[in-house]
């Protein structure tokens, strides 16, 4: 879940700010937001990297 949790720190949840994002509050929030995307998608099977990466070694 820390690797999802990272990947999605780079993808850019955070807003684009202007009049209306929340401020340095909002800010200290993303964290909690990224890991409970994290958490929903390892509930949800994850993203199959092992799988990809074994058939990718397999076919070499």
């Amino acid at each position: 879940m820390a690797f999802l949790t990272e990947i999605l720190s780079f993808i850019g949840l955070e807003g684009k700010g202007g009049g209306f994002d929340g401020g340095i509050g909002e800010a200290q929030f993303h964290s909690f937001l990224r890991e409970n995307y994290a958490k929903a998608i390892v509930e949800s099977g994850g993203l199959s990297l092992a799988e990809h990466f074994a058939e990718s070694i397999e076919e070499r």
